[in-house]
């Protein structure tokens, strides 16, 4: 296997040789007992953009496509323009919205007939527009019907303006009500933690976990038949299986943690998780390769793969937490799944080299660099832009 120097977190140079067998990206033999959802990320046109911290990203449709099929044809859904794809953060509602239309697209026209469901939120509008809880609700409604549309499944995105005008319980209940009323089929809800966006601290309208989920409880068991699921992203493992057993039959738990993921796919016995997370579309061939061994009982072979991409999912996520998609995106280019990693505001520039680093170390011992010549030429190009030859 080739021979490179990396950077070290201890600011040393250290050579490495990659040791990983890497997993072919396959789709599943049989079908899943999971549902899984890869929430995928944005590239700009390094050609086209222009003032990439000021206005809408100038898109790079084929390679941000590009990346859906090969999520898709490994056997994954697709969550949509999600926070991942830096809604609120270099992203703004036209282009994300452009975004859903394509893939809606390319979705219906695919072998597989991947599920999508996509991002609805209220960022088309300034905070200082949304003081009440019928303009949150009018926001909502736009980007729920053009989902709705375009043909994807709606998640109801967390909304940094309801922390903004400092929402009660009974704010909560009146705008999630009204759109769980007003949908055309059951909708995915979205809990995001604060580490994830500071803005959200509070969500719920309660600080403490236990307030918080009774709020939100009580909203899905009054609308059981409009709820399909809720994605926690807490990065609690205790917190999401106590939320979890607590859920009305048949409405699922899709976790968002990144951190403690393949323990609560597996469940304990009685209860788990569906999965839609980022860190999916960092890791497609070993998350799609042990949830097709889960779904033949095989638990050592889940363990066995998904064990090693733990370690390479904390370090994509580690905080400062809402930088995760930069490494993300680092390792769709390593794998040849995009042609480069430039960021709608430049946001491959929120992580640092000795990140990158150690990410492609802990990609190649959890087996998803798959295609390795290509990832060491690509991360030698990497570290001479960073004057490490």
């Amino acid at each position: 296997m080739p021979m490179l120097t990396l950077p070290t977190y201890d600011k040393t140079l250290e050579p490495y040789r990659l040791t990983g067998e890497p997993l072919v990206p396959r789709a599943p033999e049989v079908p899943l007992t999971r549902t899984a959802f890869a929430a995928a990320h944005v590239v700009s046109d390094p050609l086209a953009e222009r003032d990439p911290w000021v206005g809408s990203p100038a898109v790079d449709w084929d390679n941000t496509l590009r990346f859906r099929h090969w999520l898709w044809n490994q056997g994954l859904g697709l969550a949509e323009a999600m926070d991942t794809a830096q809604r609120g953060m270099g992203v703004d509602w036209p282009t994300a919205k452009e975004l859903i239309e394509r893939t809606m697209r390319e979705a219906k026209a695919h072998p597989l007939k991947p599920r999508v469901a996509c991002g609805a939120g209220t960022d088309q509008k300034p905070l200082a527009e949304l003081r009440t809880r019928d303009e949150i609700l009018a926001a909502y409604s736009e980007q729920m019907e053009a989902v709705e549309a375009a043909g994807g499944q709606v998640i109801l995105m967390a909304s940094r303006a309801f922390p903004a005008m400092s929402a009660t319980a009974d704010d909560y209940a009146h705008v999630y009500g009204r759109l769980l009323d007003q949908a055309a089929a059951p909708v995915i809800l979205h809990w995001l933690g604060d580490m994830f966006d500071p803005a959200l601290a509070g969500y719920w309208g309660a600080a403490d976990f236990e307030t918080a989920s009774e709020a939100v409880l009580d909203i899905i068991r009054a609308h059981e038949d409009k709820v399909d699921g809720i994605k926690i992203s807490l990065l609690d493992q205790a917190c999401e299986e106590d939320f979890r057993a607590r859920l009305p039959d048949g409405v699922r738990l899709y976790t968002g943690d990144d951190f403690n993921y393949a323990d609560l796919i597996a469940g304990d016995g009685t209860h788990y998780s569906h999965a839609l997370l980022g860190a999916f579309a960092a890791i497609a061939p070993a998350a799609c390769q042990a949830l097709e061994a889960l779904a033949r009982d095989d638990l050592e072979t889940y363990h066995g793969l998904l064990a090693p991409t733990v370690p390479l999912s904390r370090e994509i996520f580690k905080a400062p937490t809402q930088f995760y998609k930069a490494g993300i995106a680092f390792l769709a280019w390593l794998n040849g799944a995009q042609s480069h990693f430039i960021m709608p505001a430049g946001f491959q520039s929120a992580r640092e080299i000795t990140h990158y680093a150690e990410v492609f170390r802990l990609a190649d011992q959890a087996r998803v660099l798959s295609k390795p010549e290509l990832a060491v030429e690509r991360m030698k190009l990497l570290l001479k832009l960073h004057g490490v030859d």
